[in-house]
């Protein structure tokens, strides 16, 4: 066991027999960093991560809500306990210079590659451990989480349907902290992702010809002037307490510099610590749209389209101290911090109450925790790069041992404990889901 993850009490065990199965899983994780698919696109990652589960002794199930994969393993009665990662990568070209970098034009710039190599892991560790637990173990490889839809489409293919209502759903995310710590939202602190928005701006003008701009309409000035206009909305409109952020990410307009394009469209991304924050964002950005495009003598309304939107992600309190306490055991009490929120978003509260008009469910504790994965500091200091930098690259030697151990951990701090020699309980090799 590395010295460095200061196991605690109970963690030494799980932390080696994790390295039993560190080989395959750095395969996997070495494999899907060099050939990253973007959102929807994630055929041949999902053939992987399947593979894997099945070859760790997983029911496969492929195409569901998409590339989705969902696997299972049953043992014995007992509570369901699914952990969730995602497929999916960014269209970003990668330059960590990495001997396994992708070159393909996407990239894993938020960690999911590593995510899906710690949840085959676990799954496998999981399997090698039944004699340690009693319920059913469901993993989801869930595609498009980068897009905030592909919770949505699983659950909309029937995932609770087919695969049996969880009792906890679990899921990490790699994080820039060192490589063994974990943090996790406090009871009654902030949210740990807070709520968020995609927008689509169009505005509308009337092209022309670059020598003679009076005879057009600019949408480009226009989109130009909602762009300045819009960062007013977190200096000037929202409480300084309130963690808002608005980024426009794209704009596009024009096919050549002597011509006045027709329209100009802008990816706006607005994130809020709650949903009244977002609300509040969201209404100041529809009245400067409309006011900028107005200003501008444009000779149609602009167009607002809500591209994808998800809640704030609150974690079940009684679910998060049982996984608190399984990876302080792990790895140490000073290893497991309390998470200060972030304005990330993810399609992850679907899975619980927020997406309960959808799946049908309530009550549904979801634990999510944020997993450090950053390496020693560079030779100058510098802070590890973030995620969705082009330079993002977890330190995988130090960082995929407590990755595989920490959901394992959490699993089995969920599941039923075995019947205890000579009880005459027996096993039924069906289980239930």
């Amino acid at each position: 066991m590395p010295q460095s993850l200061g196991a605690g009490p109970g963690g030494e065990d799980l932390l080696l027999r994790a390295g039993q199965v560190l080989r395959p899983a750095l395969g996997l994780y070495l494999d899907l960093h060099a050939h990253p698919e973007p959102s929807g696109e994630e055929a041949r990652t999902a053939d992987r991560f399947a593979e894997r589960l099945t070859a760790a002794g997983l029911d496969v199930t492929r195409g569901v809500g998409g590339h989705g994969v969902v696997g299972v393993l049953r043992n014995g009665p007992g509570p369901s306990v699914w952990l969730r990662a995602e497929l999916d990568a960014l269209p970003m070209r990668e330059r960590t210079e990495l001997p396994y970098a992708s070159r393909n034009g996407a990239m894993h710039a938020c960690g999911h590659d590593l995510h899906l190599a710690a949840a085959a892991g676990a799954a496998e560790l999981l399997a090698t451990l039944s004699g340690r637990w009693q319920g059913t173990l469901v993993v989801v490889g869930q595609p498009a989480e980068e897009t905030l839809t592909g919770a949505e489409a699983m659950l909309r293919d029937g995932l609770y349907e087919r695969f049996g209502r969880p009792g906890v759903v679990l899921a990490q995310h790699a994080a820039p902290l060192p490589s063994g710590l974990i943090a996790h939202m406090t009871d009654g602190g902030p949210p740990i992702t807070g709520a968020g928005a995609v927008l689509e701006v169009t505005l509308h003008g009337r092209g022309g010809h670059a020598a003679t701009p009076h005879l057009a309409v600019d949408p480009v000035l226009a989109a130009a002037s909602v762009v300045t206009r819009l960062q007013a909305v977190v200096s000037r409109e929202s409480a300084p307490a309130e963690a808002v952020t608005l980024t426009v990410g794209t704009l596009r307009a024009g096919v050549a510099a002597n011509v006045i394009p027709d329209l100009a469209t802008l990816g706006i991304g607005v994130r809020a610590a709650d949903e009244a924050a977002l609300e509040r964002a969201l209404a100041a950005v529809h009245r400067i749209v409309r006011a900028e495009s107005a200003a501008s003598g444009a000779p149609r309304d602009p167009e607002v389209r809500m591209v994808s939107r998800s809640a704030a992600l609150r974690c079940d309190p009684a679910a998060t101290a049982a996984a608190w306490g399984a990876h302080a055991r792990l790895l140490g009490p000073g290893r497991v911090l309390p998470w200060p929120g972030s304005p990330a978003t993810e399609d992850f509260p679907l899975f619980g109450d927020a997406g309960a008009g959808i799946h049908g469910e309530s009550g549904i504790p979801l634990v999510y925790w944020m997993l450090g994965v950053a390496g020693a500091a560079g030779p100058d200091g510098e802070p590890p790069a973030p995620n969705h930098s082009p330079h993002f690259a977890p330190d995988v030697r130090t960082a995929l041992r407590p990755a595989i151990a920490a959901p394992a951990a959490a699993a089995l701090a969920h599941f039923a404990a075995p019947p205890a020699p000579g009880s005459g309980a027996g096993t039924d090799p069906e289980g239930d889901s």
